[in-house]
């Protein structure tokens, strides 16, 4: 007669591992503009240099953290893909982020310009130059919003815990809001 013990099931394809960038700020720039026109700039300049930018979450507008009187904080999450290891992108991040007039100085100030490396295929470094995944994004709603918006299925590299989860677990003290009207254009279908 027939085996009749349950058979395990396939597992599921794992996801495909994600580079994710997060990008905020609250000044203008004198050349490009608002933070929306800047922050677009931006990511337009990493594209030039051969970083393509394959997701990109709409724009979210959050209280800067920890809370100040500076301008609320302009914030989105992008998936890019590279040929440059971790060292190599963040190095052209910061470049980018000195291009647009991005200044270095006291922890949490304004600035026209922050791109964050979140995660990297889920690698961990800890070097003093680079920390992955990025040290405080399961604390940030700022991040972990847009990033559950185009990665729902992502998991902290350390943790195992999604988005989501992550955001669930996050006291209520961090307003972050979704900007209508501010979303990333859906890509055209591809003709099979």
């Amino acid at each position: 007669m027939g085996d009749d013990r349950p058979r395990p099931r396939p597992l599921d394809p794992p996801l495909p591992p994600l580079i994710l960038i997060g990008i905020g700020g609250n000044l203008a720039s004198p050349r490009w503009g608002p933070p929306q026109e800047t922050l677009a700039a931006a990511l337009a300049a990493l594209e030039q240099a051969g970083v393509a930018i394959t997701a990109r979450s709409a724009w979210y507008r959050s209280e800067p953290v920890p809370r100040s009187d500076q301008p609320w904080f302009l914030n989105a999450v992008a998936a890019v893909e590279t040929g440059l290891e971790p060292g190599d992108l963040l190095a052209l991040m910061q470049r980018v982020e000195t291009r647009f007039g991005r200044v270095r100085g006291v922890r949490n100030a304004p600035r026209i310009v922050d791109l964050d490396l979140l995660d990297y295929r889920g690698r961990q470094v800890a070097s003093p130059q680079l920390i992955l995944p990025h040290p405080r994004l399961h604390q940030r709603r700022f991040v972990l919003e847009p990033l559950g918006e185009i990665a729902p299925d992502w998991r902290h590299p350390l943790s195992g815990r999604s988005a989501g989860q992550l955001l669930a677990g996050l006291a209520g003290e961090q307003p972050v809001e979704r900007l209508p009207g501010c979303n990333p254009p859906r890509p055209e279908p591809t003709p099979s």
